[in-house]
């Protein structure tokens, strides 16, 4: 049985003496976690995050990855440029990315393949907003995602990590019912099984408002094998409480 992944992305929060604060405070809590737990930060505390992490029981990720190798493409940041500070992880296709840098499934296929090229793991998001739930396209619109992702990496998309995150339940407080949660999940899984025998090592995150009070039943369900957080990654009592779930 794989081991559940809890992935904390801070979004653009944080403070040197913020985030200092926050993770002495989940490393005096963790313990041996029985899940794998990783924060993905704003790129500008990867070196401050690695040097407090000092390679134990969190590992680091970022929020975002570049498609190209380097050269000419000012803000942007390489995988190499990532690797260099310990990472593990890097989300790709984010729904806010997607939503207000104009990122298109393509460039999110991209930046996986840059991702694992580099040997970086990249959460992979896809997700519906409400007015395409309410169109009944939901399973439409995260088959299309996840295929431009198959398409490019069909070799190596046992590698990836895979986050469901309706858009409509992502900072609002709503969340997608455990049942919900799940039928978008073995949608996804019946995807991957079609492109590689190895689907059933590929995890399967929730990606919409999960938090302390709902991570059980949502964490209990066959096919979510863990949760990228937003709001309660900055909550370390929260952020553990989830993490504990996961066990």
């Amino acid at each position: 049985m794989k081991k559940k992944l809890i992935a904390g992305n801070w979004k653009m929060n944080g403070s040197l003496v913020a985030n200092e604060s926050l993770l002495q405070s989940l490393l005096a809590g963790i313990g041996q976690p029985a899940c794998q737990v990783a924060v993905c930060v704003p790129a500008v505390y990867l070196a401050q995050c690695q040097a407090l992490l000092k390679g134990g029981v969190i590992e680091l990720g970022a929020q975002d990855i570049s498609s190209h190798e380097g050269g000419a493409f000012t803000g942007e940041i390489s995988p190499a440029m990532l690797k260099e500070f310990g990472l593990r992880y890097a989300i790709v296709g984010h729904s806010e990315r997607r939503q207000y840098h104009g990122e298109t499934d393509e460039l999110v296929a991209a930046k996986a393949q840059s991702a694992l090229a580099s040997g970086i793991t990249p959460i992979v998001c896809v997700g519906e907003t409400l007015a395409e739930r309410e169109a009944g396209k939901t399973e439409e619109v995260v088959k299309r995602q996840l295929a431009a992702v198959i398409s490019t990496n069909g070799h190596c998309i046992s590698e990836v990590v895979v986050a469901y995150e309706p858009v409509w339940a992502i900072g609002t407080g709503l969340s997608a019912t455990a049942e919900q949660a799940q039928q978008v999940h073995a949608v996804l899984r019946a995807q991957l099984k079609a492109a590689t025998p190895n689907a059933d090592r590929i995890k399967l995150l929730y990606g919409g408002s999960m938090n302390a009070a709902n991570a059980a039943s949502l964490l209990a369900q066959p096919d979510i094998d863990g949760g990228l957080i937003g709001g309660a990654a900055l909550k370390p009592k929260d952020f553990l409480a989830i993490i504990a779930a996961a066990a």
